[in-house]
């Protein structure tokens, strides 16, 4: 049961979007950045990335809004996006995104520094300091994110489908456009 009553009916962080525009125009903004914005990483994995996290804080609206968008961006789909939110481990992935999902796991963990050896395995494959800054930030604020959505108990969807179209609407408009 949702904490606050809404004055619409949508689900997860879009209902309460709706309700305070004012908050929404800056979290939106924030996420198009992240997610959108000049990166070295392709927005399919950054989605991934965002997915992963919000699969390991366990707030569904999030981890299959974004497991969507991440699957619309990205070879492999629905069944990639699945097999890294199980187990990145032995998903087929990059060495390099499989390393960039291990520093987001442990920003998802505590809030202290990454280890060194993290960012040292990340670095070997590749990673330089804009793909570790693009994904701590990343997974920091989809901790702040799915706090956001699963603090207040919002509604998960009820439609078939909802996710797929979330996934095809946010790759082809983004997210500073949903305000």
């Amino acid at each position: 049961m949702p904490h606050l009553t809404l004055t619409n009916d949508l689900p997860g962080i879009r209902g309460l979007m709706a309700d305070r525009p004012d908050t929404a125009i800056p979290l939106n903004d924030l996420a198009d950045t992240l997610l959108r914005g000049p990166s070295p990483l392709t927005r399919g994995e950054r989605e991934l990335i965002a997915a992963y996290v919000s699969e390991l804080n366990a707030t569904r609206f999030c981890a299959d809004t974004h497991g969507a968008a991440a699957a619309a961006q990205l070879e492999g789909g629905t069944e990639l996006v699945k097999a890294v939110q199980h187990d990145p481990d032995t998903a087929d992935v990059t060495p390099l995104v499989r390393a960039l999902l291990r520093v987001a796991a442990e920003v998802q963990t505590a809030a202290v520094p990454v280890t060194a050896e993290t960012v040292a395995a990340a670095r070997a494959a590749g990673a330089t300091d804009t793909h570790l800054h693009d994904t701590v930030l990343i997974a920091a604020a989809f901790c702040m994110y799915n706090r956001y959505v699963s603090g207040l108990a919002t509604a998960l969807p009820t439609e078939p489908g909802y996710y797929d179209e979330a996934g095809r609407r946010i790759t082809a408009h983004g997210y500073a456009a949903a305000v």
